[in-house]
């Protein structure tokens, strides 16, 4: 399902934290938002996944204002998996975290039927945490948490995958194959990334926001210049596509100077 967000202004505290953000990810691209600490990249996710009204400007889900939805229509349109999302519950297995994500299908009292069981073990299976499903979720290491989340994420067969830092504090190996998942979902993705090398390697289309405003916006190639890396993000770095089809960043062994030279 296509996400269109349309002029968006936030303001906080009197401040404005985003001022005429607009971008589209079309049906089953990947998006990633980037940009330095500050830009506006994590609040920009508040408002997509109907976390934090816009003081103007919309967000659309298919043909729909996420506004306009009630809260459980639009929890099963959107399965948003945030930096802190999952905590540290005690006592509740993997499987029992996953059945979490049905929670918009029937409420917290509900009970679960075959539908929201054959979702579960799909979303386990697919995140290949089935050997996982007893274990206690505390118990387990940051990349097998990372990957129960987004199976929480997508037993709620969502339209759009909301995705905050997913890859933080993992290994690289972790990393890697925690992308391969998110690229396998086939769903339309908005992602914040911290990482630029993860980004290029990830993503269709990149969204560049410095300052709560978009300076770049498109394919990663065209989005990752050498002008936009110095002025952006403070580095001297080239992009180019290797042979094996991976996008890769080159940064030059000595950075830019506190005048930007």
């Amino acid at each position: 399902m296509k996400l269109t967000v349309d002029r968006l202004h936030i303001t906080l505290d009197r401040q404005p934290i985003l001022r005429d953000v607009s971008l589209e990810a079309h049906k089953g691209d990947i998006v990633g938002l980037v940009g330095p600490n500050g830009s506006g990249k994590s609040t920009l996710l508040r408002a997509v996944y109907r976390s934090l009204r816009p003081a103007a400007g919309v967000v659309r889900v298919g043909d729909d204002d996420v506004w306009t939805l009630s809260a459980r229509t639009a929890a099963r349109r959107t399965a948003a998996v945030l930096q802190d999302s999952g905590g540290n519950p005690t006592g509740l297995s993997v499987a029992e975290i996953v059945a979490l994500g049905r929670t918009p299908y029937h409420g917290l009292l509900g009970r679960d039927g075959a539908d929201d069981r054959r979702a579960v073990d799909d979303a386990i299976d697919r995140c290949g945490v089935r050997a996982l499903a007893g274990r206690d979720y505390a118990s387990l290491s940051g990349g097998e948490r990372q990957r129960v989340l987004l199976a929480r994420a997508l037993a709620q067969r969502p339209q759009l995958l909301v995705l905050d830092e997913l890859t933080n504090h993992l290994d690289i190996r972790a990393r890697f194959e925690l992308l391969d998942l998110i690229r396998a979902t086939g769903t339309t993705t908005l992602a914040v990334l911290h990482d630029l090398d993860l980004a290029a390697r990830l993503c269709d289309h990149l969204v560049v926001l410095s300052e709560g405003t978009v300076i770049a916006a498109g394919p990663v190639l065209d989005v990752l210049t050498p002008d936009v890396l110095r002025e952006v993000f403070g580095v001297r770095a080239t992009t180019d596509r290797h042979p094996d089809g991976v996008i890769r960043i080159t940064y030059a062994a000595r950075p830019l100077d506190l005048t930007g030279r």
